[in-house]
């Protein structure tokens, strides 16, 4: 299977975790949040846990010069708290009523911008080796199942139908098939290698900044275990997986 296969395929599905989004339908709202939860704080441990046992040991390998690693990494962290700032941009908060449809455009803006550059960072991370791209998805793939639960959930609070919430959070999606194919296409002009660490940076801000800050201040002392060991659970995942690389 050719890299450009790889990078097809991890696009078609990555934009078909979309539809994960109709499922918060056939949910009340205290089983999404008991669901939700412990998702999230898995996702966070799985971003983490590539970021540090995948993404990092390959930018090394792959740059001459760490401090070149470190400089992009921060930069790939501080890019996306600048889209936070800018968009007010906020995963998985369901419950937020306020502005509602504003909040529509900014989660669908948001998305399709943090999709884009999703998809130019892990392609890049195919270009250097497939397994280093599997795991990366995977790590991504597990951040965006409670993402898009949670921004379905808001679209379709926010007084969208069901059907238009459902397309427009595919078309978001889509975006990074399209950072994907770009990639792949500037990789003949390009050393596309720096996007890893970019990518790594960009993991770790959605995980502390984003997910974290979700499950780790829980009412209950059980939720709150729950959550840890989720979080240890994604980042062991990921530990495990480095081992076979």
């Amino acid at each position: 299977m050719t890299t450009f296969l790889w990078i097809l395929g991890s696009g078609i599905l990555m934009s078909l975790i979309a539809l994960v989004g109709s499922v918060t339908l056939l949910l009340s709202e205290r089983a999404l949040q008991k669901l939700l939860l412990p998702l999230v704080a898995l996702a966070a441990g799985s971003l983490i846990g590539g970021a540090a046992f995948h993404m990092l040991p390959a930018s090394f390998a792959a740059i001459a010069k760490d401090l070149n690693v470190w400089l992009t990494f921060v930069l790939g962290f501080a890019l996306f708290m600048g889209i936070e700032q800018v968009f007010h941009w906020h995963h998985c908060h369901r419950a937020q009523a306020d502005c509602r449809k504003p909040l529509t455009y900014l989660i669908l803006i948001g998305d399709g911008l943090h999709n884009l550059i999703g998809g130019l960072a892990i392609s890049s991370t195919f270009l250097i080796d497939i397994r280093l791209g599997i795991t990366a998805w995977l790590a991504a793939a597990a951040h965006e199942i409670p993402q898009e639960l949670g921004d379905f959930g808001v679209l379709v609070h926010g007084g969208w139908s069901k059907a238009r919430a459902l397309l427009f959070n595919v078309l978001s999606a889509l975006t990074f098939l399209v950072g994907g194919l770009l990639t792949y296409g500037l990789s003949f002009a390009v050393d596309v290698s720096y996007l890893i660490p970019f990518a790594a940076g960009n993991f770790v801000y959605i995980a502390a900044a984003d997910l974290v800050p979700e499950v780790n201040k829980h009412p209950s002392l059980v939720a709150n275990v729950v959550h840890l060991l989720m979080f240890l659970l994604g980042a062991g995942l990921m530990y495990v997986a480095a081992g076979f690389a």
